[in-house]
């Protein structure tokens, strides 16, 4: 049943929506997934703050005209469906390439590339961009370099007040031990 302009114009909006919330997307072949196996991966993306879509390669391409991204044409054949990440894309990737590892998909679905900051990736650098830290992880890392120095600031008085402390306690026991001499 085709598609009236109507909608076309309300998807290419909505497609515009999600690629301005995004920092990228990666696209798959896919080919005899259930919708079971769909949903299933739904759920792990959007755990990540990603989104799975399957849309018309031109409604694709007229969207991220729209948005002024650049095209990438030769990931725009044959069925695919677009993952998008929201300011998470290594997570995304993650995520995707590991559901992507169990056998029952396999077979069913390869990533062909993608795009990220407005270059065009292909599947190798999808892959390395699933190696980046996550957005989770970089916060952890950035706590980390913050608590440090902290952490530091409090050994260093530790060590200085108990080394006040060790004097203190030396030059009171020697004054005991002279007291105690002169009765």
């Amino acid at each position: 049943m085709p598609v009236s302009k109507a909608r076309k114009k309300e998807l290419v909006a909505e497609y515009v929506d999600i690629l301005n919330e995004s920092d990228g997307f990666v696209v798959v072949e896919t080919q005899g997934l259930s919708v079971s196996q769909i949903q299933g991966m739904r759920n792990a993306l959007r755990a990540q703050n990603g989104r799975y879509l399957v849309a018309k390669n031109t409604l694709i391409k007229k969207a991220l005209e729209t948005a002024n991204w650049t095209v990438p044409e030769h990931l725009l054949t044959g069925p695919v469906a677009f993952i998008f990440g929201r300011d998470n894309m290594p997570g995304v990737s993650k995520a995707l390439l590991k559901h992507i590892e169990d056998e029952e998909f396999a077979e069913k679905m390869q990533v062909t590339g993608g795009m990220m900051s407005g270059d065009i990736l292909d599947a190798r650098q999808v892959e390395d961009v699933s190696q980046l830290p996550t957005l989770d992880e970089l916060r952890a890392q950035l706590a980390g370099i913050v608590v440090a120095p902290a952490q530091g600031i409090v050994n260093v008085m530790h060590q200085a007040t108990g080394g006040v402390v060790n004097v203190l306690q030396a030059y009171l026991d020697k004054q005991e031990e002279g007291a105690g001499a002169i009765e």
